[in-house]
């Protein structure tokens, strides 16, 4: 069988469904994959895939927090404030283009969350690190 997407004369063997061979089953999978995530953030977040890459880049192509992660093995989570939501009349648990702040990794999002959106427990965490207890004892 032949892969669908290539020319007639190819003789690339087709392991893939559709029938695809691998460099084309690659392809449809991305765009898929891609067309999701599309979707998603119309769906939860009221914001186009093209504003996601646009705070992306305007964020250095990192997580907002750590700055160390680049979302090429896990995608940055939308990180977006429950309590505008509320106040804008919006699903907490969605929310809307006015309360999208940007994008994090898991991990400093869940750290975000952990915290509840508590700027003092940042700045208690902060002092902790640089003025430990145990220097006192």
């Amino acid at each position: 069988m032949t892969c669908k997407d290539c020319p007639p004369d190819s003789k690339r063997p087709t392991p893939f469904p559709g029938p695809r061979c691998a460099t084309h089953h690659r392809i449809r999978a991305a765009t898929v994959k891609a067309a999701a995530h599309a979707r998603r953030l119309s769906q939860v977040y009221s914001i186009t895939a093209e504003f996601y890459e646009a705070l992306l880049a305007l964020q250095g192509g990192t997580c907002a927090v750590c700055q160390r992660a680049t979302g090429a093995k896990r995608r940055l989570a939308v990180d977006h404030d429950h309590n505008q939501a509320r106040l804008d009349g919006h699903d907490p648990e969605k929310g809307c283009m006015s309360c999208v702040r940007g994008l994090l990794c898991k991990s400093c999002n869940r750290t975000l969350g952990f915290y509840r959106d508590d700027p003092e427990a940042f700045l208690r965490a902060a002092n902790y690190l640089r003025n430990w207890p145990s220097r006192s004892v």
